[in-house]
């Protein structure tokens, strides 16, 4: 194949070192059954490893200029889609699934929050997402009560499961070597949750973290246009004076549930 010319519109910047491909593979648990959605495919370097471990793949790629070089390594396995998948349906995505699925990407750190929250909570069927992010986002997406890193992002992907990074990877295994180191951070989304309340949900963790040194009372006082007398019928005087910042995602949801029962007042 010849030199391919990386695109820093798209964040390119290439794995192709094949033992630390197999261990992101071995991170997201892919076995035989598994179908898998891959968010860039770039060089094919990781398709090639999925394809060999899984029963299906269905690859994203944005860039066209990689169509004959991806098409050329020839996995029968393997269904590429020269696209942007941010541009695709949810639905549309999983008519290409017989079952449930999981989710590798090594992201471009301009997409990662987006693609996160394109998926996140949108659907029962995915079980896991393992994804290559930018280390600081990777801090954002696993800190819990207490870490200064905690805030809407790992609020959000705790109310659906557990975030953990998997490995860290230096920026010089990277091909051209981007200007910060990264990690791979699994989520394993296995806590229930209604897809009618979820967004609802993220709404409200959004609300309460909008303004971190702004509490409680103030936060849904002024994101709600509601008044402190209402908010003092759900919750304690206690609760309206702290900040996000002080409450576990377990209690946030709680206090998500008591709220929403007021607003249907």
């Amino acid at each position: 194949m010849k030199e391919f010319q990386t695109k820093k519109k798209y964040g390119q910047n290439f794995l192709t070192d094949k033992n630390l491909l197999s261990a992101i593979c071995s991170d997201a648990d892919i076995c035989k059954d598994d179908e898998v959605l891959e968010i860039g495919a770039g060089l094919g370097a990781l398709t090639e490893i999925l394809s060999n471990n899984a029963k299906k793949v269905v690859s994203f790629e944005i860039d066209k200029d990689l169509v004959e070089p991806l098409k050329a390594i020839n996995l029968s396995n393997v269904e590429f889609i020269f696209d942007d998948i941010l541009k695709w349906n949810n639905d549309e995505i999983e008519k290409k699934f017989v079952g449930d699925y999981k989710i590798v990407a090594n992201l471009p750190y301009y997409i990662t929050t987006p693609i996160i929250f394109k998926f996140l909570g949108k659907s029962k069927r995915i079980k896991s997402m393992t994804i290559m992010v930018q280390k600081e986002v990777a801090l954002r997406m696993v800190a819990k009560k207490g870490d200064s890193d905690y805030g809407i992002l790992s609020a959000s992907i705790a109310c659906l499961g557990e975030a953990t990074t998997t490995r860290n990877v230096g920026r010089k295994m990277f091909s051209p070597p981007p200007k910060v180191d990264s990690a791979v951070v699994k989520i394993d989304i296995n806590k229930p949750f209604e897809l009618q309340e979820i967004d609802k949900q993220f709404e409200f963790i959004r609300k309460i973290f909008a303004m971190r040194r702004k509490t409680i009372l103030n936060n849904l006082s002024m994101g709600y246009k509601i008044n402190r007398q209402e908010l003092q019928s759900v919750f304690n005087i206690d609760e309206l004076s702290k900040r996000a910042e002080d409450f576990s995602t377990e209690e946030i949801i709680n206090m998500y549930y008591r709220f929403s029962a007021l607003m249907k007042k």
